[in-house]
């Protein structure tokens, strides 16, 4: 769960960009009196980005059911030409009151790339947004690639890259910063229970990326966000701009480890202040006017210049195990990826990986160090990340003709075992690593028990989706449906090349249709993915210097959080330099359903504030249908 401005501030009337034409046919939709529903327009929702060529293919229409039961469809080519037709298939259920049926399109006839559009006849009329049906290397290559750009538009420190949104180098300070004891907050994490405290320093915390929508950074999403995109460089080691990314994470993180003391630092900046201390969330501004402040010493806002450092751990005690496991992969990732062009820095690599590993502590107790306060990113499981951490230490001794490695491949084992064992077993995600950990594991040697455990959470996505009237596994009535959507796509990837078992392929494809489109607010929740897609993204960069209509300065790339439980959206952020962006809001209100709602608004950082984490995610599930 991401945290961007939790502080709520009053509501302010909002720009509406009206996006009714691609949303669905008929803009005129209005509340009847006494609670009625009228019945809404029908609409095809098919994924935006495009289908392979050579894959299954599922679209939906939604509507009445007595208007959609003599419907048919067919799909025009480009000149307009006709190259599939046939009925609407099953009734997969309803939605909401609006629309009482969803029913599947088969569109796995269609093989030929190009691109097209579907349009519905007889009973009912409707017309799709184009999508194009290509070769997986050919579609998956372009969505990885912007992906890249995301990360690209998220660095901080003095190595950026300007891109579409004309970035500056911002948090110069950060080269020495101090450190300060961690923040002991209220209850519910909304502010400091007593002043900050200086305990060391000055340390070199500079460059890396900005967590999300705001400009904190985290070593926890850090470390889970640059192993992915290692792991995708595997995959598709030509993208453009993929491995200096990486190696841009992989610098990172080396800074916030302090071998010499055995320190293990977790966060740069501060989330959540107090009347004396303004946070990061606290204004909205570009990253670059920190660094202009004029903050002198008892200023509230000199922790926005000066960003505070706090540490995992004292230094050479225990760090907290899923952070140990999850930095240790890392740097043991690039082992791998430099054991043959330059062994003498893959080892010291492998050396830094085996350092931080040996020193988890293996009995935690309380809750585990994510960042402070610990609220926004709750984690429940450890196991998993040593599991991750002896795995690719195992990998890169094996590489490298070291002799530890069957010591970590063993120890990996054992931690597989205890993982699926705990009762905090989950998907992928930020929180939960196991389906990297567990794929590769296998390649060191047959393991019964991580095939179990990643075809056990491709089945209980599975299930969730044969429920679900757009085939959804993931839970979207909670934070981080769309990441965890996209988790399933890059698990059922990599059980396949793991196992050589293709039986969830086909659920792989039908998970990516639904975030890139084939949903119930036919849109993809990735930028510049695809005709409808979001424009208001919650983050400040993009709201300050970039495009407001989704075309141009967009943000390119970013993937959001997507649908969220109506529960959890409730309030919207609002500062007075937000530039106002609300986009087709009577057209998100008549598709919410199942108790989920979503907002293209760049108040409701709910729905649309995009994370390193989440476009991580996204890029290795890309990377690995490509390769």
């Amino acid at each position: 769960m991401h945290s961007l401005f939790r502080r709520a501030r009053p509501r302010r009337r909002a720009l509406v960009l009206t996006l009714a034409a691609s949303l669905g046919a008929g803009a005129l939709w209005y509340a009847l009196p006494f609670g009625r529903a009228e019945p809404g327009p029908v609409v095809i929702r098919v994924d935006q980005a495009g289908y392979l060529a050579d894959a299954s293919k599922e679209a939906f229409v939604m509507g009445g059911e007595d208007t959609l039961a003599g419907a048919r469809f067919e799909v025009l080519d480009d000149a307009g030409h006709s190259v599939l037709s046939g009925p609407t298939g099953p009734r997969t259920g309803a939605w909401n009151d609006s629309y009482d049926s969803v029913r599947t399109l088969d569109l796995s006839a269609l093989t030929r790339p190009g691109t097209y559009r579907v349009q519905l006849s007889g009973s009912a009329t409707a017309t799709s947004p184009r999508f194009k049906v290509a070769p997986a290397g050919e579609l998956m290559k372009g969505l990885a690639e912007d992906n890249v750009r995301f990360f690209q538009a998220q660095r901080d420190g003095a190595d950026i890259v300007p891109g579409a949104l004309d970035r500056k180098p911002s948090h110069l300070t950060d080269r020495a910063a101090t450190v300060y004891a961690a923040p002991h907050y209220n209850k519910d994490g909304t502010e400091l229970k007593e002043p900050l405290r200086k305990i060391g320093g000055p340390v070199d915390v500079s460059g890396g990326w900005f967590d999300a929508g705001d400009f904190l950074k985290f070593t926890h999403t850090a470390a889970y966000s640059t192993a992915q995109l290692l792991l995708a460089q595997r995959s598709l080691p030509d993208t453009p701009g993929l491995a200096a990314e990486a190696r841009h994470g992989v610098s990172w993180l080396d800074k916030m480890w302090d071998g010499r003391t055995g320190t293990l630092y977790a966060q740069v900046g501060i989330g959540a202040g107090s009347k004396d201390v303004q946070s990061d969330h606290d204004v909205w501004r570009l990253p670059q006017a920190d660094d202009a402040m004029n903050a002198g010493a008892g200023d509230p806002g000199r922790a926005l210049k000066y960003r505070p450092v706090f540490r995992a751990n004292e230094p050479g005690a225990p760090i907290s195990p899923n952070l140990a496991g999850r930095v240790a992969a890392v740097f043991a990732l690039a082992a791998q990826t430099e054991a043959k062009s330059d062994p003498q820095g893959a080892r010291q690599w492998l050396e830094k990986a085996a350092a931080v590993y040996q020193q988890a502590d293996t009995h935690p107790s309380g809750d585990l160090v994510t960042v402070f306060p610990g609220n926004f990113y709750p984690e429940d499981s450890w196991q998993d990340d040593m599991e991750f951490g002896a795995t690719e230490l195992a990998l890169a001794a094996k590489e490298l003709g070291d002799g530890r490695g069957a010591k970590w491949q063993g120890e990996a084992g054992d931690w597989a075992r205890k993982y699926i064992a705990s009762d905090a077993r989950g998907t992928l995600g930020v929180a939960d690593v196991s389906a990297l950990a567990h794929a590769d594991l296998i390649k060191l040697g047959p393991s019964d028990a991580a095939v179990g455990d990643l075809r056990r959470q491709l089945a209980d996505g599975e299930r969730r989706a044969a429920k679900d009237p757009f085939r959804a596994g993931a839970v979207y009535t909670d934070f981080d449906a769309v990441p965890h959507t996209f988790g399933l796509v890059a698990t059922a990837r990599l059980y396949a090349q793991a196992t050589g078992d293709h039986r969830y392929d086909a659920f792989a494809e039908q998970q990516r249709g639904w975030a890139l489109g084939a949903n119930a607010w036919g849109t993809s929740f990735m930028i510049g993915a695809g005709e409808v897609f979001p424009h208001c993204p919650g983050h400040q960069v993009a709201n300050l210097a970039g495009s407001l209509t989704g075309e141009g300065k967009i943000l390119r790339g970013a993937v959001v959080n997507g649908p969220n439980g109506a529960r959890n959206v409730t309030e919207h952020n609002s500062f007075d330099q937000m530039r106002t962006c609300e986009a087709g809001a009577a057209d998100w209100k008549r598709f919410d359903g199942k108790g989920a709602r979503y907002l293209d608004h760049v108040g409701a950082w709910q729905t649309v504030e995009p994370a390193d984490d989440f476009t991580s995610t996204a890029l290795l599930a890309f990377a690995l249908t490509a390769g």
